[in-house]
């Protein structure tokens, strides 16, 4: 097989060589012709110029100048070439499926080069000028092999199923490829969730965190201890590194995945499920969007709340094992084309391709009040000495006549700054209000709190945390007008817990901020 970066970069390494090999000297002259550098050019990206002069390295915007010398490049000829690689499920179905989508909307004739059994490129041409203007390359395994590739120098794109690791990010910071954990590094293009699952005859239907660990630990082996009949109990994985098997590790742990020699490895999430919905015994941890005929299990937690896996409730966070699929760029300047194929890859216009492809897309929804009863009997029960009736009764005088969006924002823990989710979150709903999506509406900000510490501190972290989304949203939306739309804050701290204070994870959920239209 011919390796991967030659087969996708060959003809960008034909194009270069005439820029990089030859070091020839250029000269860029303004417009104008007031102006002029020259320099040794180390490249072109199809907008920008690249120069090393007596000045030091230089970029140029292309638009503003003409190149005069033999190392000049053949601006009419130039192609885009971006390699990506990672995870399996993200390159099989719903990347095909966005840059489709993404040369239909630009008017590109799209063909695909089959290099290998998971090399594939997508060529992009322009109709009208009867020119190839993008290669798109792609190399699918796992989302570890992926930062391995970039960090390698053999992509220029991660489709990985995890967030990156300290140890990747660190190998990614010493090549020269910029901090992957900083906020514009990831882009979120679709939503999964890992799910315990068990077949249609099998009567539990939750199951604590703590127990789905026991039980493939190998700890416990029952149905019984389960609240099911006295059946051992069959465990169901997903191959190490397959499929949604890299976000199980990170969420269940991968020393409960990986150890435990009595579990039945499966090389697909569909595989898997349908093993788990044949056999009543049987207990799997799978994909929430290939659950086929098995059954997902509610996750309970140990104060009584259960929280089960839907499109909702992945959109708002509120099931504790939701999986975005992540796109890695580094803080390396990409060829125009694909800058904008991955502004559209997260933009409003790709969520009804990502939900058509078969995933859980960010499209915000409106849920009504009159279907939130159950988070308002929760509310009420879990009220305590420091959340009394009045506290409630001004929740719902507040929220009353209005409807919960699905985008909920939450932080990345023992930190102020939003989570991989919310930063996406941000950008949805700021692009929507600078389409009109939101005029003469009011957006109420609504910030809620844990039950850590005294009621009247973590409702004014609350108010904080909500002011500080509002004012993230409208510094985004640059082109939306401020008159058009109210952008208000409410804060209520603990009134409304989402999960359990006595878990990490519970009081993660608990401090968020909801928004809601009116």
């Amino acid at each position: 097989m011919i390796p991967f970066r030659a087969a996708v970069f060959a003809a960008f390494c034909l194009c270069a060589a005439a820029v990089s090999a030859t070091a020839d000297e250029v000269t860029l002259t303004s417009r104008e012709g007031t102006v002029t550098i020259s320099g040794e050019l180390l490249g072109y990206d199809g907008e920008f110029y690249r120069l090393s002069t007596q000045y030091g390295i230089l970029t140029v915007d292309g638009t503003r100048v003409e190149c005069g010398g033999e190392g000049c490049p053949d601006v009419d000829a130039y192609v885009a070439e971006v390699g990506f690689a990672g995870a399996q499920r993200m390159g099989e179905v719903l990347m095909p499926a966005l840059i489709e989508s993404f040369a239909i909307r630009n008017g590109l004739n799209l063909s695909r080069d089959e290099t290998g059994s998971d090399d594939f490129t997508y060529v992009l041409r322009d109709p009208e000028a009867d020119r190839v203007v993008g290669r798109f390359g792609f190399r699918l395994h796992s989302s570890a092999e992926g930062f391995a590739d970039l960090v390698a120098e053999e992509a220029d794109i991660v489709m990985s199923l995890r967030p990156v690791l300290a140890r990747e990010a660190r190998l990614a910071r010493t090549a020269g490829l910029g901090d992957l954990v900083s906020g514009d590094r990831a882009r979120i293009v679709a939503l999964d969730a890992v799910v315990p699952l068990v077949a249609l005859s099998n009567p539990v239907r939750d199951i604590s965190l703590e127990d789905l660990r026991a039980a493939f630990r190998g700890e416990i082996g029952s149905w019984a201890e389960l609240g099911g009949p006295d059946q051992p109990i069959a465990l169901h994985a997903m191959a190490p590194g397959m499929g949604i098997a890299q976000s199980a590790t990170v969420d269940i742990g991968e020393d409960v995945l990986e150890s435990n020699d009595a579990i039945t490895r499966h090389e697909s999430a569909r595989d898997l499920a349908s093993a788990v919905a044949d056999d009543p015994d049987a207990l799997g941890i799978g994909s929430f969007i290939e659950q086929g005929d098995a059954v997902p299990l509610a996750l309970r937690g140990p104060c009584g709340t259960s929280s089960q896996a839907t499109e909702t409730t992945l959109k708002t966070e509120d099931y504790p094992l939701t999986a975005p699929m992540f796109l890695y760029t580094p803080a390396v300047r990409l060829p125009r084309l694909a800058r904008e194929f991955m502004s559209f890859a997260g933009s409003p216009a790709a969520q009804p391709v990502i939900e058509r492809a078969g995933f859980v897309d960010q499209f915000p929804r409106a849920i009504p009040l009159d279907d939130q009863g159950e988070r308002f009997a929760n509310a009420i029960r879990r009220a305590g000495v420091e959340t009394d009736l009045q506290d409630l009764q001004q929740l719902v005088s507040a929220l009353s006549g209005k409807s919960r969006l699905t985008l909920t924002f939450r932080f990345e823990n023992a930190s102020s700054a939003l989570d991989a989710q919310s930063r996406s979150n941000v950008a949805l709903l700021s692009a929507a209000l600078e389409r009109g999506v939101f005029d003469q509406r009011s957006l109420v900000f609504v910030g809620f709190g844990d039950g850590a510490g005294p009621a009247g501190i973590n409702r004014r972290l609350s108010n904080s945390r909500a002011r500080t989304v509002r004012d993230a949203v409208r510094a985004s939306a640059e082109s939306a007008d401020p008159d058009r739309v109210n952008l208000r804050v409410e804060a209520f701290g603990e009134a409304m817990p989402m999960a359990c204070d006595e878990t990490a994870w519970g009081r993660r959920v608990n401090r968020r901020v909801e928004v809601w239209i009116e």
